[in-house]
C-alpha cells in the first residue's frame, strides 16, 4: 500500500543551506521564517482560532535528503558522531519516510491579496522546505515532564563564547537597522553550540567556516576556546527570502 502527498506550503527561512540550521527547533530563538499556505488552504477559514495557539507543530518534508535514502543505523551528532544508533532513535532526515515533524512559535497570520502566511519564530527548518500539514501545539497533551528522553535528556551544551570582529559588529548594526532585527543574537544562538560536524567538537583548528545566512555569507573561525565572526559578506544573488 502507498500514500500520496501534497504540500499545503512552504517555508521562506533566514537558514539557506543545511550546514548551521539548529539541531533543533527552539534552540535558535531569533530565527524567523514564514509558512506561505497553497490554495486551497490559503483561506482564514482554514485557520479559523489557530491564532489562539502560541505554538503549533508542522509536519514537513526533508526534501533535500531524498536522493540519499534512508539507512537503518545514524551518527547523531549528540553522541559524538561515532557511535551508530537505530534510524528510529534519531531525528535524521535519512529516513524510510522522510518525513519531520517541529514545534516553533506561531508569531501572527497574515492573509491578504488572497495570500495566507504564518509568522514563526525558532524554526530549524531549511528554505523552500515543503510543509505537509500544521497542528496546534496543545501544551497537557504534547508537554510531558515526566518523559525519558534517552541520549537526549538535556538541551546541547554551549561550547563557546562567540565574539565579533569590528567589522562584523558594524556589519550587523547595518543588517539590523535595515532589515534584520536581533541578528546579533541569531548569530550567538546558531555558533555557541558549534554547527562543525561533530568529529571537529571541542577542536580549535583555526580553519575558516562559512554558511549562507540571510541573503548574505556568515564567516567565522574556532580558535582559543571562541568562536570569533570574522565577518558578514553580501551574496552576489541577493534575495534574502520571504521571511
Amino acid at each position: 500500500m502507498t500514500y500520496a502527498f501534497e504540500p499545503i506550503g512552504v517555508i521562506h527561512s533566514c537558514f539557506k543551506e543545511k550546514f548551521g540550521i539548529p539541531r533543533q527547533p527552539g534552540l535558535a530563538s531569533e530565527a524567523t521564517a514564514t509558512l506561505e499556505l497553497f490554495a486551497p488552504y490559503n483561506s482564514q477559514e482554514a485557520l479559523a482560532e489557530l491564532a489562539g495557539f502560541s505554538h503549533i507543530w508542522l509536519v514537513f518534508v526533508f526534501h533535500q535528503a531524498l536522493r540519499e535514502g534512508w539507512r537503518l543505523t545514524v551518527r547523531p551528532p549528540r553522541l559524538g558522531g561515532n557511535q551508530r544508533i537505530g534510524v528510529f532513535a534519531s531525528r535524521a532526515p535519512f529516513r524510510p519516510n522522510p518525513i519531520g515533524l517541529s514545534a516553533v512559535q506561531l508569531e501572527g497570520i497574515n492573509c491578504q491579496d488572497g495570500r495566507c502566511r504564518l509568522r514563526l519564530r525558532g524554526a530549524d527548518l531549511l528554505d523552500g522546505t515543503p510543509v505537509l500539514d500544521v497542528k496546534p501545539y496543545i501544551p497537557y497533551a504534547d508537554a510531558l515532564p515526566e518523559a525519558v528522553a534517552g541520549y537526549a535528556a538535556q538541551p546541547p551544551a554551549v561550547q563557546f563564547k562567540v565574539v565579533f570582529s569590528a567589522a562584523a559588529e558594524a556589519q550587523c548594526v547595518a543588517y539590523e537597522r535595515a532589515r534584520y532585527p536581533a541578528l546579533r543574537r541569531l548569530i550567538e544562538q546558531i555558533l555557541q553550540t558549534d554547527p562543525r560536524p561533530a568529529y571537529r567538537h571541542g577542536q580549535g583548528d583555526g580553519q575558516c567556516y562559512g554558511m549562507r545566512l540571510y541573503d548574505f555569507d556568515l564567516r567565522w573561525r574556532i580558535d582559543d576556546g571562541q568562536c570569533r565572526v570574522l565577518g558578514l559578506e553580501p551574496l552576489d544573488s541577493g534575495g534574502g527570502g520571504d521571511n
